[in-house]
Formats: structure tokens, C-alpha cells, sequence
């Protein structure tokens, strides 16, 4: 069985493939500390977990933590035996991109774009809510032309917390109305909708940049709650980043012939 884990700045996304079927995943907070040995002790513990074994023998990764990633490199050898793939825009085959400086491009990114086109074929936009809200552009050839990388909601809702002391803290809900009320309504409002609009002003930026529009996806931790508010998202796939370092395993293990 083939591990995923698309390791980023707040949260690790983790799954488990057996072929094409995602038999389980798991969301954590990622620390930056760990130890190839206390991801293994992690890692052990989520899948005895499982009510069927679950035997790795293959590993991709995406790391956008320098940190941590030689550290899950060494813990992913160890419980799978094997050399985990480490995807980088040399890695990820398929994956063509117009970016002047493609050895920049986020890792999280590149599983997104190589996913996006495979289900979603080309055109496509995609937008990745997480500790940055990065929004991805595949042209009509199926390249990965660049995108946009802004503030994500929770990190901009801890500045705001952070620099104005008489605002509390507010769980990061979206109020029955854009006027809000009081001042946990009042920010909740700025914070959601100012979110979705500043998103789908961008997608059709984007649109009238390209001259065409494209199906645009939605994906991370808060992908859901924003689809029913936003005029250009098309479609929510929360495991589109794992499915993303999925297709590029099979698809350099194919490469290589192994």
C-alpha cells in the first residue's frame, strides 16, 4: 500500500492508497520539531489504528517544511522499507509549467495541478485553503502557467486577533448576514466573506488575464465551507493533494519501471 502525506506549515494531510482506492486518511497538526522517530511512533499508532492492517510498502511525500522533511524522509524508509518519493517539479512526471523559477513552486502546489488536470482535465483552476491560500493556474495545454499565494483565513484571522487587543477571539464561522450585528458577527463577516469575494474577484482576474474560463476546484481544510458562498467555485475535493501525490508515484514508478 502506497502512503501519502502532504506535509504543510499548519496541518498534515495523510492517506493511505491501495491502488487507486483511498482507504483511510488522517488531518494533524504538524510540528515542526518532530523527529524521524516520533513520526514513526505517530505514524505506527494511526495505523494500528485501523481495524484492517494496513502493510506500507511505498511512500510519496510533499513538504513545504524544510524541517521536516528529511525527517519524514527517514521515517517513511523505515516503515515502508523503501526510498519514499520526495516530489519536486523534477520528480513530478507529466508536470509541465511556463514559471520562471520552478524550483520555487510549493510541492503541495504541483500535487494540486497534476491532480486538477487528471480529474479535471484542462483548463483548471485551483484553489487551496491552508495556512497561505494559494490559487493555481493550468492553462489550456495542461501547463502550469502560476497563480496567486495570499494570506489563508486562519492565519489572517490570528493577525487580526493579534494586533487589535479589544477584539476577542472568535471561532471562524459565516454570519446569516453580511452586516453583522455585533462585533463577533462584525468580524465574522470580514473575515468569511471577505475571504470569498477577495477569491472570486481574483478567479475572474484570472479569467479575463487567460481570455477563457475553466472549471474551478476547490481544496484544504476549509474548502466546504465556502462552496456554497462563492459564485466561481465549480467543485470541492478535499483529497485533491493526495490524490495529486497518488498519480505522481504511479506515474514515476512507471518511469523507472519499478
Amino acid at each position: 500500500m502506497l502512503l501519502v502525506a502532504d506535509i504543510g506549515n499548519t496541518q498534515t494531510h495523510l492517506g493511505v492508497y491501495d491502488g487507486k482506492d483511498l482507504k483511510t486518511s488522517w488531518r494533524l497538526s504538524t510540528r515542526a520539531t518532530d523527529t524521524a522517530d516520533e513520526l514513526l511512533i505517530w505514524l505506527g499508532t494511526l495505523l494500528a489504528q485501523e481495524s484492517v492492517p494496513l502493510l506500507i510498502d511505498k511512500v510519496a511525500l510533499a513538504s513545504v517544511v524544510p524541517a521536516l522533511s528529511n525527517e519524514w524522509a527517514a521515517a517513511a524508509k523505515k516503515i515502508s522499507g523503501s526510498v519514499p518519493l520526495l516530489l519536486t517539479h523534477e520528480t513530478a512526471v507529466g508536470f509541465t509549467c511556463t514559471y520562471e523559477t520552478p524550483e520555487e513552486i510549493g510541492t503541495d502546489r504541483i500535487a494540486d495541478a497534476l491532480a486538477a488536470v487528471e480529474l479535471y482535465g484542462a483548463p483548471v483552476v485551483v484553489v487551496d485553503f491552508g495556512t497561505a491560500t494559494n490559487i493555481e493556474v493550468i492553462d489550456k495545454a495542461g501547463a502550469f502557467l502560476g497563480g496567486i499565494i495570499a494570506p489563508g483565513l486562519v492565519t489572517s484571522t490570528n493577525a487580526l486577533f493579534d494586533a487589535a487587543a479589544r477584539l476577542p477571539r472568535i471561532d471562524i464561522e459565516t454570519p446569516p448576514q453580511v452586516i453583522g450585528r455585533s462585533t463577533k458577527s462584525a468580524v465574522q463577516s470580514g473575515l468569511t466573506y471577505g475571504e470569498i469575494d477577495r477569491i472570486d474577484g481574483l478567479v475572474r482576474r484570472i479569467f479575463s488575464e487567460l481570455g477563457y474560463e475553466a472549471p474551478v476546484v476547490a481544496t484544504g481544510g476549509l474548502s466546504r465551507r465556502v462552496l456554497n458562498l462563492s459564485s466561481t467555485i465549480t467543485d470541492v475535493n478535499d483529497y485533491l493533494t493526495l490524490e495529486g501525490l497518488r498519480l505522481a508515484y504511479e506515474r514515476y514508478s512507471s518511469l523507472r519501471g519499478s
